[in-house]
């Protein structure tokens, strides 16, 4: 009886902090939508989509999103043969360079691709700034390291055996990689296509760095509608238009990932792996080192001399003035900034890890009767939820729901821990799941034979194996909290802003001197995050998920 009331306590409470801080915001927004005045009506679904702008920013949303996930499967496949099929020396390097990209903070990487387009940079003579190509040039920036890893990790468990029996047989290699991989491939290209989409479509901060006030997207016409014209009821139904995009592209991801891992579990114990070979693998290598040195090192280096650039040389004048306040443009200086947002995402880490060991512990057990089991599977997608709902309607929602008593905490800084600890929950239970998964039962029924108490066995068995996968897990949220916008933007308050709220705000701003600091904070956010993920890539179990 004890332990089962132990049980249904794990599960209760990161339900119930699921269920105030995450479905009663969005549940409170999704009615907005429809009952505008207490009463049901599509009214304001009407005034928003009898406006043409919005049917413009909802074709540009689809569209940017569709552009940025082809680019980024042709161009991530040719490079997971090159970095998971083949060996050369310095893979581990090139391996990194190629992740880093996907745990920057949205609006660092719309910093450094507005670093090489704006008039003074060196592609600004393209007349790029501000249009759709560098938006999708900026999301195949994120998401190839996203496609690569992917379709990389089945591409290296596929037996070899059948590609060698088709080439016994007489075909080509161009007839072997079409007939045979690439069928063999298909889970992992479409299940990385489905999330490389629904990470485009809910793009804030790089359109919003990058767009512009001539391009809007359905995330940034929310935030337009929210803090510029106070128009609550449209953007509700914009949210709601939202939440059925993401959704769906969602629902299609976790149909796909099930396929993809059914498909691996069919892995070959023998390396796939063969030596690099000059006349087979020159072409992807060169296009793989193409994007590598253009799309993905390019615009980083370009955004470090930029913030080493003044009106005198280069120097480190901008990084001094991060002291400052950048001339009144700020209302603290960036240090301060950078403070806050380390305090703030410690606080959302702690909680993220806290909620998602408890999510994790709970879902990995193996109840005997079906109905516990579907009501598992339940669970496990409930705590998924958050990568299906933009960060902007998430922190909208707080707007609009957590504004009266008992839960008023529209002056209070504890808002912004608790959002980024939603965005980053699923990732940590993605993270620490697959390792709860991969103990033996037999280790939990020994222990118990010998007369381990249940309490026991938890504790020197999953808590054991778990502690493998908790620095992957702290890695990815306290880097997702630290760069974390979407919500943040709605939600720091003035006097307590994030850092990427800061880079923000110097960017927007004219001047030499607004622009090299906002450079320089971008630079110290970039590394900050970059370090981290290095540090908890280095403690990946193998147990644990490829994203």
């Amino acid at each position: 009886m004890t332990r089962r009331v132990g049980w249904t306590l794990a599960g209760a409470v990161p339900l119930a902090f699921l269920g105030v801080f995450f479905a009663w915001p969005v549940a409170t927004l999704v009615a907005r939508g429809f009952f505008p005045d207490g009463a049901f009506s599509l009214e304001g679904f009407q005034q928003v989509f009898s406006e043409p702008r919005t049917w413009r920013v909802i074709t540009t949303t689809l569209a940017q999103a569709a552009a940025g996930t082809v680019m980024s499967v042709l161009l991530g496949v040719p490079g997971a043969w090159v970095l998971y099929r083949t060996r050369f020396p310095g893979r581990w390097l090139v391996r990194a360079i190629v992740t880093i990209p996907f745990v920057l903070p949205s609006v660092v990487v719309g910093v450094a691709f507005k670093s090489l387009v704006i008039s003074t940079g060196p592609l600004g003579h393209l007349g790029l700034d501000e249009s759709f190509a560098i938006i999708v040039a900026s999301l195949v920036f994120f998401n190839y390291a996203l496609v690569v890893r992917t379709v990389g990790a089945l591409w290296a468990s596929l037996d070899p055996r059948t590609e060698q029996a088709a080439s016994v047989l007489g075909a080509s290699p161009a007839r072997v990689f079409l007939t045979v991989t690439l069928p063999a491939l298909a889970p992992a290209i479409f299940s990385a296509a489905a999330l490389v989409f629904l990470f485009c479509a809910s793009a804030y901060g790089v359109v919003m760095v990058l767009g512009g006030a001539g391009y809007g997207t359905i995330e940034t016409e929310i935030w337009f509608l929210t803090a510029q014209l106070l128009d609550l009821g449209g953007a509700a139904a914009l949210s709601i238009v939202q939440l059925v995009v993401v959704g769906a592209s969602l629902v299609v991801a976790n149909r796909l990932q099930a396929t993809q891992a059914r498909a691996q579990r069919l892995r070959t114990d023998s390396s796939n792996e063969t030596p690099w070979s000059p006349r087979r693998d020159a072409l992807p290598t060169a296009l793989t080192a193409a994007v590598v040195v253009g799309l993905l090192l390019f615009p980083i280096s370009t955004l470090v001399l930029r913030s080493l650039t003044t009106a005198s040389g280069l120097g480190l004048d901008h990084y001094r003035n991060l002291a400052t306040t950048g001339g009144g443009t700020l209302s603290v200086p960036v240090w301060d900034a950078v403070g806050n947002s380390l305090r703030t995402a410690t606080v959302a880490t702690l909680l993220a890890l806290a909620l998602g060991l408890l999510v994790s512990l709970v879902v990995s057990r193996s109840p005997r009767n079906e109905l516990g089991r579907r009501g598992l599977g339940l669970l496990d997608a409930a705590f998924m939820l958050p990568l299906g709902v933009s960060a902007v309607t998430v922190g909208f929602g707080y707007l609009i729901t957590l504004n009266r008593p008992p839960l008023d905490l529209r002056s209070s800084m504890a808002l912004v821990p608790i959002a980024q600890a939603i965005v980053a929950l699923p990732l940590v239970v993605r993270v620490l799941l697959p390792v709860l998964r991969a103990i033996d039962p037999r280790l939990r029924e020994g222990a118990a034979v010998l007369g381990a108490s249940p309490g026991k066995v938890l504790r020197d068995v999953d808590l054991a194996f778990v502690a493998r996968g908790l620095g992957l897990a702290t890695g990815f949220a306290f880097a997702t909290s630290l760069g974390e916008f979407g919500a943040t933007s709605f939600l720091a308050r003035p006097d307590e802003p994030t850092l990427p709220v800061v880079v923000f705000r110097l960017i927007g701003r004219p001047g030499l001197e607004n622009q090299g600091m906002g450079m320089a904070a971008a630079v110290l956010l970039a590394v900050g995050c970059a370090v981290v993920m290095g540090l908890a890539e280095r403690m990946r179990p193998e147990e644990a998920t490829t994203w």
